[in-house]
């Protein structure tokens, strides 16, 4: 009996090194299986995933650089051990000793597939960059930085009126420019030499009107400052001239958290269930900022004193991650922030890459879920939203919603999960080359039509699909989809896919116990829209309604005069789809407007304009903060707002199978 039991042993464990193991690919959350031994690039290549290769796979390029997170991932329900992927070929070692590979880094077409993988594909390894658009808008207030430059011509000192140059200095800046300001240490050990090098001529460098934080020599350089937005998702970086007050530079990125969760939660989980977590996730952002920095100071040709401002915008745990706050008391009740209020921080202590002279500053937080990046939003329309009823929405991962209403202005935040941008939907992915961004069914035959981001033309099966990366469905999809189904008889108000349609588009799921609509027909990979698919919108959908509700009855608000849609994702979404879908209360699309990137152009005011600091100081701290989770009308908005007012109302034969399984 004990060699049999030992046999049965050693069957589980060649079991456990010889069967499939489960890889996921991130940023673009390809989930593949594996068999034991292959290589990350044959699997990646097999599954779509957006990976560099010149060499096909043969070690020679080292293009298909790729980074393994080890650790417990709880979003993936994978724990990914050291051992999980084979040791370093020869190849790779060569690779890190002549410096083509960091020794944080594998080639992919070289690591072998051990164990369960999280694997990272970095910007620079992908063939493509996923469609990230926060294009910057323009903002309309008066060019008044924070740091302005000052340019003074010194009197030669004499035996009888010899003052020191420090003092001079000061007065003359009184003098001339009414500026009350004091020397820091670095000017004092800089300007003597710049004086005697340029016939006494100085420009000064002087931040908040009071101290000179930096002396140069005469010359026809400007100052710079960046604007930046610290999404869940991707990262949107606006320079500026401060002189001018014009943006000179943009670019976005996707956040290298993703890695470690596709939602706060996630990332939040990942640092409670890893050591050090907290310090792997401010590490990743905060590089990912430096490069992005990096990449504008060289495209503008700038020296490395110029950029001397950063305003930085997020929620809560991104805004806590990048300035180094353990964000973990923000994942259970009563969510209790670090820090509140508007903080300017050096620099140099959040390892950016910039000059000693330059400062980083963040935005004022609402509360524990309703972050800098609201209050950045809310700053760019405080005049629009003044006297009127306007709700503002930014639909994530936590909707953020911010109501005026009567002169009083409240905001909160409700739970609505990934769902609407992709994540909990079977064929859902981030918004990316080839995700299906629109959709249309024809009501009579139930086919679909739809476009995909990259991509002009409206497709459809009959179309040559295999011209096209066809990666899942997005956001703005997913939106579009639900309301087409309820529009097209296929789905009721209550979600329940309608079981006596005859187009063929309906299919057995589940071992027949529930139905799938056939979104997308081909050969291989089909896709499919679930029924557990519409319950995700269906919940985030009611939970954003239930939000809009509660602070419309807080501020006896029975109408919105607009609805405005801040971010990245309300870019995308067309107002006839998000009025049909019911998702806000009393939302017909006439009052529906997307406004852009409202956080990050709210961040750039703040950088030109030194008195919106103080304006959006002010205005947070007269915000009324409501509690969702505490308020006890919560779950009756939520199941109220379940439908889709668009749908028929559910058959007989539906209702009896609902009443059939309250009463199992």
């Amino acid at each position: 009996m004990a060699f049999l039991n030992m046999r049965v042993i050693r069957i589980e464990v060649r079991d456990r090194f010889m069967g499939n193991h489960t890889v996921i690919f991130t940023p673009s959350g390809i989930r593949a299986e594996a068999r034991n031994g292959q290589t990350v690039y044959d699997v990646a290549l097999n599954n779509g995933v957006d990976i560099q290769s010149i060499c096909g796979g043969k070690g020679l390029c080292k293009r298909c650089q790729c980074e393994i997170d080890t650790g417990k991932h709880a979003k993936f329900n994978v724990n990914v051990l050291a051992e999980n992927v084979g040791k370093l070929s020869p190849t790779e070692k060569k690779a890190i000793h002549d410096g083509e590979l960091s020794d944080s880094r594998r080639l992919a077409c070289r690591a072998k597939i051990k164990g369960d993988l999280v694997v990272e594909v970095p910007s620079d390894a992908r063939e493509a960059e996923s469609s990230i658009q926060k294009k910057s808008t323009p903002i309309d207030v008066p060019v008044n930085p924070a740091i302005t430059l000052h340019m003074v011509q010194m009197p030669v000192p004499t035996l009888e009126d010899n003052p020191s140059d420090g003092e001079t200095l000061v007065a003359l800046l009184k003098k001339n420019h009414g500026l009350t300001v004091r020397p820091s240490h670095r000017i004092l050990i800089k300007l003597q030499d710049i004086l005697r090098e340029h016939d006494r001529t100085v420009i000064t460098v002087v931040r908040n009107g009071d101290t000179i934080i930096d002396v140069w020599p005469p010359s026809p350089f400007d100052l710079y400052g960046a604007a930046i937005d610290v999404g869940s998702t991707s990262v949107a970086m606006y320079v500026f001239n401060l002189a001018t007050g014009q943006p000179v530079y943009e670019k976005a990125a996707m956040n290298p958290q993703i890695r470690y969760g596709e939602d706060l939660m996630s990332r939040v989980s990942y640092i409670m269930m890893n050591k050090g977590g907290e310090v792997k996730l401010t590490e990743a952002i905060r590089s990912q900022i430096k490069s992005m920095l990096a990449d504008a100071v060289a495209a503008l040709e700038l020296g490395d004193n110029q950029l001397l401002d950063v305003i930085c915008v997020g929620n809560p745990i991104m805004h806590h991650l990048l300035i180094g706050a353990n964000p973990v008391e923000l994942g259970v009740a009563p969510f209790t922030l670090a820090v509140k209020d508007w903080i300017d921080i050096p620099a140099g202590r959040l390892e950016l890459g910039l000059a000693d002279t330059a400062q980083v500053s963040l935005f004022p937080l609402i509360g524990g879920h309703v972050g800098a990046d609201t209050t950045a939003a809310y700053l760019t329309q405080m005049d629009n939203m003044k006297g009127r009823s306007v709700l503002l929405v930014d639909i994530g991962t936590n909707a953020e919603i911010v109501l005026s209403h009567n002169g009083k202005v409240a905001a909160a935040s409700s739970p609505t999960g990934p769902a609407l941008e992709g994540a909990e939907i079977s064929c859902g992915v981030r918004a990316s080359l080839g995700a299906i961004e629109r959709v249309r069914i024809d009501p009579v035959t139930k086919k679909s039509r739809f476009k995909i981001i990259g991509h002009d033309e409206w497709l459809s099966d009959e179309d040559d699909l295999s011209e096209f990366t066809i990666s899942g469905i997005c956001g703005s999809g997913i939106f579009e989809v639900m309301v087409e189904l309820a529009n097209a008889e296929l789905l009721d108000q209550g979600g329940l896919f309608i079981s006596d349609d005859t187009s063929g588009r309906m299919l057995p799921d589940n071992e027949g116990k529930s139905q799938k609509y056939l979104l997308v027909d081909r050969p291989e990979n089909p896709l499919y829209i679930k029924q557990t698919d519409i319950r995700a919108v269906q919940l985030a959908k009611a939970a954003l309604y239930a939000g809009a509700e509660l602070l419309a009855e807080a501020l006896g608000c029975e109408a919105f005069d607009e609805i405005l849609l801040a971010g990245a994702f309300g870019t995308h979404l067309d107002p006839k789809y998000v009025s049909e879908i019911g998702i806000v209360p009393r939302a017909p699309a006439e009052i529906i407007r997307s406004i852009g990137n409202a956080a990050g152009m709210g961040a750039a005011m703040a950088l030109v304009d030194q008195d919106q600091r103080e304006k959006i100081i002010q205005a947070v701290r007269e915000i009324e903060k409501v509690e969702t989770a505490l308020e006890p009308k919560f779950q009756q908005y939520f199941v109220d707002s379940m439908k889709f007012p668009t749908a028929p109302a559910p058959k007989e034969s539906s209702q009896q199978r609902r009443r059939r399984r309250r009463q199992s």
